[in-house]
C-alpha cells in the first residue's frame, strides 16, 4: 500500500484475483444490537458463552474482597471460614456488604479455604466470581451498526492485566466490541474486572477458535483489518484509520502472527524518537484507539 493511499472502508476492495468486488455485511442472526445496547453489556439469550472456572474467578483475602464490592465485580457466592464470626468486626461487615448485595454466604472448614487457596493467605473469606458470559462474532458485527465503527482483535494477548487495559480503552473510545482467542489468550478474570474499570461489562468481548476466520467475516461486514506491528512500512499518521475499522494486536512476545497478517488489509506501526524497544500492548491500543477516535471527531465536526 503506498504511504499516503486513501482506502475507503466499506467500499470496492480486491479479491484475490485481483479484480474488485462488493463486501456485503453478511445477515445477522438473532436480534441485533441496539446502537445504545452496547454501553448496556447486553449479550442475546442463547448466544452467551460461559468461561471456564479457574484460580482466575476465585479472589481471597479481605482486602480483595472489598475490593470486588466496591468494583461491583459479579459474584456467584462466598466462603467464609466457620466460627470466624461474630468475634472478627472486619469479617462480620464484609459478611454483612455481601449479603446486601444478595451474594449467598456459605460457612466453610478452614481445611476446604486452605485447599483451594492459590495464595495461601485468604484471611478465612473466599469469593467466586460468575463465569463471564462471552459473546459471539456476530453479536460484535451487529454492535457495529452500519455506520463508522472499531473493532480490537487480540491475537493471543496472554497478560489479564493487559487485557483489562485494552477493554477500557475500547470502551472508553466507543468501540463496538473486542475479540480474542478462545485458547492460549487471557479470559475475563478478577485482573480483567479490575484493571478495565468494569468495562468487561459494557460492551461485547468474544471468543473465536479461528482468529483468521474472524478476520474474514469482518471483511465481508464491511471492515479494514489493520495490524499493528513494528515490521509495518506506514505509520499511524499515514495509515487508514477512519470508518469501519478492525485494529489487529499481536501477542506480547510475537506479535501479530503470520497467518493473521496475511489476512489483513494495511499494517501501521507508533513511531518512536527514544530507545526503549516499544510500547506494551495496552499502551500502544490506547494511542492507535485514540488515533481513530481523532479522525471520527473530525469526520463529524466537518459534517456539521
Amino acid at each position: 500500500m503506498a504511504k499516503n493511499q486513501s482506502r475507503k472502508p466499506g467500499r470496492d476492495v480486491r479479491g484475490g484475483t485481483g479484480k474488485r468486488v462488493r463486501r456485503q455485511p453478511p445477515k445477522s442472526q438473532g436480534r441485533p444490537y441496539r446502537k445504545d445496547d452496547r454501553h448496556q453489556g447486553y449479550v442475546p439469550a442463547g448466544k452467551r458463552r460461559q468461561g471456564s472456572a479457574s484460580h482466575s474467578n476465585l479472589i481471597e483475602g479481605r482486602r480483595a474482597a472489598a475490593e470486588a464490592l466496591d468494583a461491583h465485580i459479579p459474584l456467584r457466592r462466598a466462603l467464609v471460614a466457620a466460627g470466624a464470626g461474630g468475634h472478627d468486626g472486619a469479617l462480620d461487615e464484609l459478611v454483612a456488604r455481601l449479603e446486601e448485595r444478595g451474594v449467598k454466604v456459605e460457612y466453610v472448614g478452614r481445611d476446604r479455604l486452605d485447599s483451594r487457596s492459590s495464595q495461601g493467605a485468604h484471611q478465612g473469606i473466599m469469593l467466586e466470581v460468575e463465569p463471564f458470559e462471552y459473546a459471539t462474532l456476530n453479536d460484535v458485527i451487529d454492535a457495529s451498526g452500519t455506520g463508522d465503527a472499531l473493532v480490537l482483535l487480540l491475537d493471543h494477548v496472554t497478560d489479564e492485566g493487559n487485557f483489562g487495559a485494552i477493554v477500557r480503552t475500547a470502551e472508553v473510545v466507543g468501540a463496538s466490541g473486542v475479540i480474542v482467542a478462545n485458547a492460549r489468550a487471557a479470559r475475563v478474570g478478577t485482573a480483567a474486572y479490575k484493571t478495565s474499570a468494569g468495562a468487561v461489562l459494557h460492551l461485547p468481548i468474544a471468543q473465536v477458535s479461528n482468529l483468521a476466520t474472524a478476520v474474514e467475516q469482518l471483511k465481508e461486514a464491511g471492515f479494514w483489518v489493520g495490524a499493528a506491528t513494528e515490521h509495518a512500512h506506514d505509520d499511524v499518521w499515514h495509515a487508514p484509520l477512519e470508518g469501519r475499522v478492525c485494529l489487529v494486536m499481536g501477542s506480547e512476545g510475537s506479535g501479530v502472527s503470520a497467518l493473521v497478517r496475511k489476512r489483513c488489509d494495511f499494517e501501521c506501526k507508533l513511531p518512536q524518537r527514544g530507545r526503549v524497544e516499544s510500547l506494551n500492548v495496552a499502551q500502544a491500543t490506547t494511542a492507535l484507539c485514540y488515533e481513530w477516535l481523532r479522525r471520527c471527531m473530525l469526520k463529524d465536526e466537518g459534517d456539521e
